[in-house]
């Protein structure tokens, strides 16, 4: 690469995004830190270490913030490489039976992880496509591929990310832009521990199903992600890469 790469990650603030964020900042990335909140603090803690970032408030189920994130990477850097589709809602969830999830509930969910995902990626992809390159990488779920139970609202979701990554990378792989997804178990990122109960209930469960019997951490994510981004998985597109520590197999 003959430029220094410009790396988007969405709820890039805290937890698994913010891990994923201080990785790229490491490899010698440009990183735009896009989240609703405490984005310019870690903008401002990546810069202190030497590299390049900035932090952009966004509300990603907001199509104007969106577009408004998306204009000031390209302002601030010239270009943007790689779309890394983090935010979304799961830690303030409430395990609920499905017939006690409220539509208000649904919608606030769908809004967010899915309709979310969707305007981001069209808010950067002009750019990507005028480059004629670039890498998206979208961030699913176990819970879809094992069928976890009580928060069907989220599991639908990123099922739902699924899809679309497998359908965009079809649609706009001409264009030389890959869409790819990882799919994380349940993981002891700042969001989870900021909610006990997410805790109590889930995870031993997750410990019992891994092979890999311990918790999962936000930096167990991150190689997966830098991996889909980076030339080395330049003929992969459409795929989603499960990283649960063995608690479900394809």
């Amino acid at each position: 690469m003959d430029h220094q790469e410009v790396v988007i990650v969405t709820g890039g603030s805290m937890g698994i995004g913010r891990a994923i964020a201080d990785r790229f900042a490491k490899d010698g990335a440009a990183v735009v830190i896009a989240d609703v909140a405490g984005a310019e603090t870690a903008a401002a803690e990546i810069m202190a270490t030497g590299a390049k970032a900035i932090g952009m408030t966004c509300d990603i189920s907001d199509p104007a913030s969106c577009e408004a994130m998306a204009t000031a990477a390209v302002k601030a850097f010239g270009r943007i490489d790689t779309l890394v589709n983090n935010a979304g809602l799961y830690s303030t969830l409430k395990l609920t039976e499905f017939s006690k999830i409220t539509p208000e509930e649904w919608q606030k969910v769908l809004n967010v992880n899915v309709m979310g995902q969707a305007l981001v990626t069209a808010a950067v992809l002009p750019t990507m496509q005028a480059q004629g390159a670039g890498a998206i990488v979208n961030m699913s779920s176990g819970t879809p591929f094992k069928g976890v139970p009580y928060l069907l609202h989220y599991v639908a979701s990123k099922g739902a990310i699924n899809a679309m990554t497998k359908a965009l990378a079809k649609e706009i792989g001409a264009s030389g832009i890959r869409v790819n997804g990882v799919a994380p178990g349940f993981t002891m990122s700042d969001g989870v521990k900021a909610n006990p109960h997410q805790i109590e209930k889930l995870q031993e469960i997750s410990l019992k199903s891994r092979v890999i019997a311990r918790d999962q951490l936000p930096e167990d994510v991150v190689g997966a992600v830098v991996f889909l981004a980076s030339n080395e998985a330049a003929f992969m597109t459409g795929q989603t890469l499960v990283v649960d520590g063995g608690a479900y197999f394809h």
